[in-house]
């Protein structure tokens, strides 16, 4: 197993369902039992062996930077966006900083890992000649904050597909992937979103995914934010 020693954590939306919260700092910025999502992130970066972080920023990018001044390890890389590229382009903008392969997470999403870090399960189950990405899944039915009707279909054998119009599914990204840079050939560094890199890999049978064995949270909004903390305490009570 060959481990990512770069990601990215995706930082530049607007965090507009996290209002009234979200006017006065980015959604990175919001705290969950007592440290900030965009910490957390970079904290299960370097526990998995990454030495490169590239964090993007537009909205309130100030205070991001400003932040992100006051962590001494892993490495840091700010890559800032004068407008917001989605999560597409803000890659193709980063892409300089990365490796071949590298991990990338979303900032609005918070997980516990089970016996074994997620991130560690994702390494091993990477296969970079025959995989362009691998995926991080979630039940919906164990999703803590998420009201959604999932994402995609996962067949026993690691196969995804889309979820079709009004279909439910089982399975929501997580917002946690290993993607190999040629993904991203001939992309431009404009808005776009990685939605369209995957149609890609599934069209080519070049993408993949496993499940979440931890507890997940989605912290898109006040009211799963507010679910999350609940969730967190009761748990520190129970110990």
């Amino acid at each position: 197993m060959t481990a990512p020693s770069s990601g990215m954590v995706l930082a530049a939306g607007l965090g507009l369902r996290l209002r009234p919260i979200t006017d006065r700092i980015p959604k990175p910025l919001v705290e969950v039992g007592g440290r900030t999502l965009l910490d957390h992130a970079i904290d299960r970066f370097e526990a998995a062996g990454v030495e490169t972080v590239v964090v993007n920023a537009h909205y309130k990018a100030e205070m991001i930077e400003a932040h992100l001044a006051q962590r001494k390890s892993p490495r840091i890389v700010l890559s800032k966006e004068s407008e917001l590229l989605e999560t597409g382009g803000g890659l193709v903008k980063a892409l300089p900083h990365l490796d071949d392969c590298f991990y990338v997470t979303n900032s609005d999403v918070f997980w516990l890992n089970g016996k074994i870090p997620a991130l560690e399960r994702l390494a091993r189950a990477w296969d970079p000649e025959k995989l362009d990405a691998l995926l991080l899944l979630q039940r919906t039915t164990t999703a803590i904050g998420y009201d959604g009707m999932g994402d995609f279909i996962l067949s026993p054998d690691g196969v995804i597909r889309r979820r079709r119009e009004r279909e439910v599914a089982p399975h929501l990204y997580a917002g946690v992937q290993i993607m190999h840079r040629r993904l991203l050939a001939g992309r431009k560094v404009e808005k776009f979103s990685l939605n369209a890199c995957w149609d890609q890999a599934i069209e080519a049978e070049r993408i993949s995914a496993i499940v979440h064995d931890g507890e997940w949270f989605h912290i898109g909004t006040p009211e799963g934010l507010a679910t999350t903390q609940d969730r967190l305490n009761t748990m520190r009570t129970e110990r």
